[in-house]
């Protein structure tokens, strides 16, 4: 079996980073099925992963940068309406999001006749309301969450498939080995360096991916804490105006 040109592309960085004088293409090339399908899995999860690292980058950069101007028009405002209308120019910010959800519930509850019900039904607008803004902090968690999984489970999985790869390749050499009656270094260092070179692709699959994944996780929960902490902050000030 022969790997695509692509593949054998992408194996290429890794793999000259390993040292000099070795022609890894070709130890590649000429690996066996199983390696080769090894290598073309950890080749597969490294290029996901690290589109995955860069979109991501991206969206947390872009829901921090706006989520801190919304704050800003949020405290410095005085009319609702506004702030809403500032909220929905600032589309990446999960935290204008959770304002858009408590802000249109909030409309609704306001919208019932003065004195129509009593002290309940006023209790009940109010937990509508938070109960709007928590289905709207999970629903944006979710969203910041989406595809992270995938690095946490490369960063874990993807050393021990290198592993695999490596054992199944070391097995094969001593086959080969046995096979051959010869165990001198000439016939042992091919065999054993194609099968080490899976351990070392699995490591570049998995290092940026725990880095990322340990990253991407400490900022969602940030943003999380802050749409809680808005959350707190936003209920009390509809407490103060249109439920004291």
């Amino acid at each position: 079996m022969i790997l695509p040109a692509p593949v054998l592309a992408a194996l290429a960085v890794p793999l000259a980073a390993a040292g000099d004088g070795i022609d890894y293409i070709e130890v590649v090339s000429n690996a066996g099925l199983a390696s080769q399908a090894v290598l073309l899995l950890l080749a597969t999860a490294s290029a996901v992963s690290w589109a995955i690292i860069a979109k991501k980058w991206l969206q947390l950069r872009r829901a921090q940068s706006e989520s801190a101007r919304f704050l800003a028009v949020f405290w410095q405002s005085k009319r609702l309406d506004a702030i809403y209308q500032a909220a929905e120019q600032l589309g990446a910010s999960p935290i204008g999001a959770v304002f858009r959800a408590g802000y249109v519930e909030l409309s609704k509850v306001t919208q019932r006749k003065e004195g129509e019900g009593g002290m309940s039904e006023q209790l009940g607008g109010i937990e509508n309301v938070e109960r709007a803004l928590k289905r709207a902090a999970s629903a944006e968690v979710t969203a910041l969450e989406r595809r992270v999984s995938f690095l946490g489970t490369t960063a874990s999985a993807a050393p021990f498939v290198g592993l695999f790869g490596t054992v199944w390749g070391i097995m094969r050499a001593f086959h080969d080995i046995y096979r051959m009656g010869n165990a001198n270094l000439a016939t042992v260092a091919r065999p054993i360096s194609e099968a080490l070179i899976a351990t070392a692709v699995g490591l570049f699959a998995a290092i940026p991916a725990v880095v990322a994944y340990n990253a991407f996780a400490s900022r969602i929960r940030v943003l999380d804490g802050e749409m809680q902490n808005f959350s707190a902050d936003f209920l009390n000030i509809v407490r103060r105006h249109f439920f004291s």
